[in-house]
């Protein structure tokens, strides 16, 4: 029997507010149309919520794994596809290589192994990715032009330059992290100079409005459609449209335990939040929750229902099989994760 009702939910279960889904995907597509907008599908992992990007005229999309943009693709949402991290396995970049038969692929390489890895798997497009300051994948930007040789030197077409400033989504005030993305920004326009290529690619939910004079042509954002906590403290134009739902299971006179634990949700960016209570602590199946000190409501009572927000989405995507869709306390609809895994 299918659920209704948010309470006939069977929990733990995510829950996806479509009518902040609907507005945060309006506010970006306002500021970024189109193609300077190239949603980030590892923030959902879920073709229905790409298909509503898509809905919003945007057609490129950025990928985490191969498995996103060959999901992607089967179900037909997009045309231009930008894996954003550097792949070596053979098998997935050959599967990459029959997707891009029909559709645009394009790989983020930062090295010789990754260019002759691509090769290898008949891809044939790369973007440069270029190191802005967080110290992950990317390349050197005083680099990045003689990679760019090497991999025109294999036959690749060198599509421009990608980037990511993510050690500054979360710098808390807005005019030092906007002067120091601009700082960031300088070193991939440096390389994108030296590279060549009509892409310049960087950005994410925290500096979604910071890139108007940074020289970046298309914003790699993914977060913004759901939102959680940790990019809430920021105070951006974007609602929490995500949650996890869990079922009070267990209460004393002090404290409460919900069915939402670590399996159900990521805590990397800190403990979730339940409105009215404090998070004791997280263990894998419970949440132990205490009233705010100036909380104007009781302790639940077992079998209620409250709701989570998850402090960082995209690992929670990936916990679940199923979202289920609501509006208030109705279920609309069940949209599948369909593009975990890699």
């Amino acid at each position: 029997m299918n659920p209704s009702k948010t309470v006939e939910l069977a929990t733990p279960a995510l829950i996806i507010d479509v009518d902040a889904l609907e507005k945060n995907l309006s506010t970006m597509s306002t500021r970024h149309p189109g193609s300077k907008l190239r949603p980030h599908t590892k923030a959902h992992k879920c073709t229905e919520i790409a298909r509503l990007q898509l809905s919003h005229s945007h057609t490129s999309f950025t990928c985490a794994t191969p498995r996103e943009i060959i999901g992607m693709a089967a179900a037909g949402i997009g045309s231009d596809f930008l894996l954003a991290n550097e792949v070596l396995n053979t098998d997935r970049l050959s599967a990459l290589a029959k997707v891009s038969e029909n559709v645009q692929v394009t790989i983020a390489v930062d090295s010789i192994e990754t260019i002759n890895a691509a090769v290898r798997a008949g891809l044939h497009d790369v973007l440069i990715d270029v190191n802005v300051g967080l110290p992950r994948c990317g390349v050197a930007p005083e680099l990045a032009g003689q990679l760019a040789d090497d991999a025109r030197k294999t036959g690749m077409t060198v599509r421009g330059v990608m980037g990511y400033e993510g050690h500054l989504m979360m710098v808390g005030d807005d005019e030092k992290r906007k002067t120091r993305v601009a700082e960031s920004m300088k070193l991939l326009a440096r390389a994108a100079q030296d590279v060549g290529g009509e892409i310049v690619s960087a950005g994410g939910t925290g500096t979604w409005d910071m890139h108007d004079e940074t020289g970046i042509n298309e914003l790699q954002a993914g977060s913004y459609a759901l939102m959680d906590t940790d990019y809430a403290q920021l105070k951006i134009p974007f609602a929490q449209a995500c949650f996890v739902l869990g079922t009070v299971i267990s209460r004393s006179k002090d404290w409460l335990v919900i069915d939402v634990g670590l399996k159900s949700l990521s805590t990397d960016h800190g403990n979730p939040s339940v409105d009215g209570y404090d998070v004791l602590f997280c263990s894998d199946e419970h949440i132990t929750l205490v009233l705010k000190k100036d909380s104007a409501i009781g302790l639940a009572n077992i079998g209620e229902k409250l709701l989570v927000r998850p402090s960082h989405i995209d690992p929670t995507m990936a916990m679940h099989s199923v979202a289920w869709v609501t509006r208030s306390d109705e279920v609309l609809e069940c949209w599948q994760i369909d593009l975990r895994g890699w």
